[in-house]
């Protein structure tokens, strides 16, 4: 959509007050793609990571040589490409990736040929419906991951990795559907009771985990409404009172929101909702992550351009990445990327954060319509 660009160092500029010290971040435009899934892994076993996007990888440590693995369908201004998560999957020793797509209403995964320059063969896992996003959690807390995808308008699904003997992958899935209610637009995952067990926050509530994930009931608690949330929500104590709190973007609206959790001596939950930024619109995807080397994790989120071509709320305002403070229930927003999106970037539906480069400082890289952007973070100013 847009051209290339040089790399320009950004000084990250605070959004509150003038007390913190600021980042700073080399800013590249990476290759000419416009999907809005990426990640990070070292697809041919060099020891380098490498960054995936789309139908693309692009070879480490410089970026520049773009590989092709296969074909993305292209819906209007879209491609169906809703995740890019590594993983080996058949257990060859090489990571494979695994994507969803609204479209294609499927979950499929990403054969790795090995590192050898040929495309790769896709496989279909299920075809759960429209994949607003895949989302990728250890769910029962064996140490592997879980796939989890947000389809709006039908149960929730987990999908295990079946394993051999040796805890290797074997290229198939097992799913289990844990609810009979639909479930909406947005997804989280952490304890919202203090039980040791994670559950899993729903836009109209949350599913509490039994003992045993996959023959255990899942108990439906509707308890909020969240409009058309992030996925992921974010399960966590804002407050530090003991009780974990929902952090929650308006994926196709304006605001950024908490959402503190009480419980009274009758046990009793309530949830009480506070402004973190009302003025900026489709916060779709955040992390949380300690991006400053403080020993807190901050809250790295961005709006994602065109979420729905334009017509939701906010759709055309300019763009950007952020990271927020947070200390005593308080969100600071710092700006690490901000204006049109000819030359800004935002977060897309699913940006990947991880130290690239090995200097000790975590980089964002940001997909999206706009482009393919990766902000290395070289530490305080």
């Amino acid at each position: 959509m847009f051209g290339t660009m040089a790399m320009t160092l950004v000084l990250v500029m605070q959004g509150a007050s003038e007390e913190q010290p600021m980042l700073m971040f080399e800013k590249e435009r990476i290759g000419t793609v416009t999907y809005e899934s990426a990640s990070v892994c070292d697809v041919n076993n060099d020891g380098v990571l490498d960054i995936v996007c789309g139908a693309h990888w692009f070879e480490g440590p410089d970026f520049k040589k773009q590989h092709k693995m296969c074909d993305v369908e292209a819906v209007g201004d879209y491609f169906d490409d809703f995740s890019s998560y590594p993983m080996d999957v058949n257990g060859d020793g090489y990571v494979d990736i695994i994507t969803g797509g609204w479209f294609g209403e499927n979950l499929r995964w990403r054969e790795n040929p090995k590192g050898q320059p040929v495309e790769w063969k896709e496989h279909i896992i299920a075809k759960p419906g429209n994949v607003e996003r895949a989302t990728f959690y250890d769910i029962d807390g064996d140490g592997q991951v879980e796939v989890i995808p947000n389809c709006p308008g039908v149960p929730v699904s987990i999908f295990k990795l079946v394993t051999d003997e040796n805890g290797k992958g074997t290229g198939r899935f097992e799913q289990t559907t844990i609810s009979e209610g639909p479930q909406g637009h947005g997804m989280g995952f952490g304890d919202i009771n203090g039980n040791g067990r994670d559950d899993i926050v729903l836009a109209a509530g949350w599913l509490e985990a039994p003992e045993d994930r996959y023959a255990g009931q899942w108990i439906w608690h509707p308890e909020f409404n969240l409009a058309s949330a992030s996925v992921p929500v974010l399960v966590y104590d804002v407050n530090r009172d003991g009780l974990n709190d929902l952090i929650v973007g308006q994926a196709h609206d304006y605001g950024l929101h908490w959402w503190e959790q009480k419980v009274d001596g009758d046990g009793n939950r309530t949830w009480t909702r506070h402004e973190i930024d009302p003025n900026r619109s489709q916060y779709h995807d955040m992390q949380l992550v300690d991006i400053d080397n403080d020993g807190e994790l901050e809250l790295v989120t961005g709006k994602r351009y065109y979420a729905h071509s334009g017509h939701d709320p906010g759709g055309n305002d300019p763009i950007g990445l952020y990271y927020f403070k947070i200390k005593d229930a308080r969100f600071e927003r710092f700006t690490v990327d901000y204006g049109p999106a000819e030359s800004a970037s935002g977060a897309g539906i699913y940006f990947w954060v991880e130290d690239i480069d090995g200097n000790g400082w975590k980089d964002i890289v940001a997909p999206g319509k706009e482009g393919l952007y990766l902000f290395r973070n070289m530490g305080l100013a």
